[in-house]
């Protein structure tokens, strides 16, 4: 074979090489969930109808924020959170995670529809519709919290009251216990989802009441989850990408199948890493929250490496040919 032939296939790679990163770094990724006991506000909304909710907090809801962000109700995320919830969410704003879009979910009220509890061991369940590896942390709000007014970081007990890193995928559902301290009245749980193989974050905010309902709305409805149906339907309409990335290794384990549960299980005892981050506004974050952003960057980074390289070897490997042939011939 002559040099020229032997540098073609190589050059063609360099080629397609480009084309594939750049198919890589457009592909939106597809980490989503929410709370479904107890009931998270967004999941009760949905679960409702965006487009004609019953109760008159997701009415409200809905008139601030608009249907689309109920039928995207499994994407209230930030995509390079990396850990720092408390520095990038502003106080007022941690049920929507500081995002416009979900701006309805702060609402300060007190007849948001609420689940039941009582103190001791429960059984938490997460609808995952595109599972991940990764810590869950929930925290519930302290005795003496007030729904009427803006939810701040301070009303939320210091320590998470459950904690649980890569729990069992059940039918779609992440399922974990947990021990709920003693509480009486109307409360909120707060749930952080960090994925470990990415920054990305997911947030839900859960209201619940312990014992009989003595606030001002004593009447409020009790939430429901969606169902699969409801779910199944409702992905019509939303602009959140319930579908799988192939050979993607960063979004293995996409489905809610028992295939899907095992890839998102495997490697069980991933600890949560802090990856990426930024400490910019949440709004400057806006477009990059809504997909996940820049969890492809560190495909990108090794990619363009690996362009350089085969580059470098090319180059590196016609200059021998060309000095063994002018010694030859010399």
């Amino acid at each position: 074979m002559t040099v020229r032939r032997r540098i073609v296939p190589a050059v063609a790679a360099l080629g397609v090489a480009p084309l594939a990163l750049t198919a890589l770094a457009t592909s939106p990724a597809a980490a989503h969930g929410s709370m479904t006991d107890p009931v998270s506000r967004v999941s009760a909304c949905f679960e409702e109808g965006p487009e004609s909710p019953q109760s008159a907090a997701c009415k409200a809801a809905v008139g601030e924020s608009g249907a689309q962000a109920f039928y995207d109700w499994n994407e209230v995320n930030i995509g390079d959170a990396a850990g720092k919830h408390r520095e990038i969410i502003p106080d007022g704003k941690l049920c929507s995670a500081g995002r416009d879009k979900y701006k309805g979910l702060d609402l300060p009220r007190a007849d948001w529809p609420a689940s039941d509890l009582a103190a001791g061991k429960h059984t938490f369940r997460y609808k995952a519709t595109a599972p991940h590896k990764g810590s869950f942390e929930l925290y519930i709000t302290k005795d003496g919290y007030d729904p009427s007014k803006p939810l701040k970081w301070s009303d939320l007990e210091s320590k998470p009251f459950a904690k649980v890193t890569d729990p069992t995928l059940t039918n779609g559902d992440y399922v974990f216990d947990g021990d709920i301290p003693k509480k009486s009245g109307r409360h909120l749980i707060y749930s952080i989802w960090q994925r470990s193989d990415s920054p990305e974050a997911f947030y839900t905010c859960s209201d619940v009441t312990f014992g009989k309902d003595s606030g001002a709305a004593a009447d409020a409805p009790k939430a429901a989850a969606p169902s699969e149906d409801q779910i199944e339907k409702g992905a019509g309409e939303s602009t959140v990408d319930h579908s799988g990335h192939g050979g993607d290794s960063a979004h293995e384990g996409h489905g809610t199948t028992d295939e899907g549960a095992a890839e998102a299980a495997d490697g069980a005892g991933n600890a949560p890493e802090a990856k990426g981050g930024g400490t910019e506004p949440v709004a400057a974050r806006e477009d990059l929250a809504e997909t996940g952003g820049n969890s492809t960057t560190p495909y990108i980074a090794m990619g363009g490496a690996a362009v350089l390289a085969a580059g470098a070897a090319v180059l590196f490997g016609t200059a021998r040919r060309r000095a063994a042939v002018s010694r030859r011939h010399g």
